[in-house]
């Protein structure tokens, strides 16, 4: 039979995950999407400490400053900038009115991840783009620009062999961990789309260098599976730039069969079927019938509790508790 598209086979690997495992992710925005589906799924996760952050460098120094506890925040940090107090090293979501604001949400976010960082058994790193932006003033890599002057940066690209040399050592220290690379298929069109292609062709490339030289680091092809497997408009969002719902489902569908057993998926779909309950909205709260639905919602959680008492359920309960009528 004729096929009209080119499938990606994305093996069954020797690095699975499972709900016991404490996962931390980091780097672009691709990260945060492949994350929430793995917290919906009830696993043990911390994402993006930082915030969001794209290139290889600034994700490099937050994580070796997670992993070494040397880099907490503090004011000298802090610039301020229309109206807003800022941190070039943090995602602008930690951005405030007021130094305490900022400062405090940082600490808080930063405290939480090396706690976790030393515990974690997993890390999933996405690399979004190659291009780095220096802050001429200080010659440093910024995380975030936060919409400052053009002026005020430097663009340069990293090369294969820089990324490679950066992140070796880094990795190195999680060995005996399970570590999982992969190339946000989010497009960086600021320098254009032939500039945006060579960019992720050094992320690429260097994935492959570093897998190759550290047997305990796997490699997942979110890029290729929406640039050559999808390959089409229809699977991005409005904005031509990020993957759209149906791509990223597609995507985590690949993901899951890479990286769960068959027992693990299984759990997974019990998961999220008491998850989607939680969406329905009954017009008449008092029928018997939805309280016989509010019942068994409670059961199924409490037979998965029975199986996996890890697995905390305390939001869930407390949903379908609170509409109950006792008598």
């Amino acid at each position: 039979m004729q096929t009209f598209r080119t499938e990606i086979s994305v093996p069954f690997s020797s690095l699975t995950l499972n709900h016991t495992d404490k996962i931390l992710l980091m780097g672009s925005c691709f990260t945060e999407q492949i994350g929430q589906r793995l917290s919906d799924c009830k696993f043990k996760t911390l994402l993006n400490p930082n915030g969001i952050v794209y290139n290889p460098v600034s994700l490099a120094e937050s994580l070796d400053g997670l992993r070494s506890g040397k880099l907490s925040p503090d004011d000298s940090q802090l610039f301020e900038h229309q109206g807003l107090w800022h941190s070039w090293a943090y995602h602008s979501r930690f951005s405030a009115p007021t130094q305490k604001e900022t400062l405090d949400g940082m600490k808080r976010a930063y405290n939480e991840a090396t706690e976790f960082v030393q515990k974690s058994d997993c890390l999933i790193l996405t690399f979004g783009t190659a291009d780095l932006s220096v802050l001429k003033s200080e010659g440093r890599v910024v995380a975030n620009n936060h919409k400052m002057p053009a002026s005020l940066f430097e663009q340069r690209r990293m090369n294969v062999e820089e990324m490679v040399g950066l992140w070796m050592p880094i990795l190195e220290n999680w060995s005996g961990k399970k570590v999982l690379l992969t190339v946000s298929p989010v497009r960086h069109l600021r320098q254009g789309l032939i500039e945006n292609q060579r960019s992720k062709a050094v992320l690429l490339l260097a994935c492959e260098a570093i897998c190759q030289q550290l047997p305990f680091v796997h490699y997942f092809p979110a890029y290729e599976l929406l640039m050559d497997d999808l390959r089409d408009y229809r699977f991005y969002d409005k904005d031509m730039v990020h993957p759209s719902t149906l791509a990223v489902d597609y995507i985590w569908k690949q993901f899951s069969n890479a990286y769960f057993s068959e027992s693990t998926q299984q759990l997974n779909e019990r998961v999220m079927k008491i998850k989607s309950a939680m969406h329905h909205r009954p017009f008449h709260v008092h029928t018997a019938e939805h309280q016989a639905f509010l019942v068994a919602q409670l059961e199924r959680i409490q037979l998965v509790k029975q199986e996996f008492p890890d697995i905390d359920w305390s939001i869930e309960q407390a949903y379908f508790s609170q509409n109950i009528i006792t008598d």
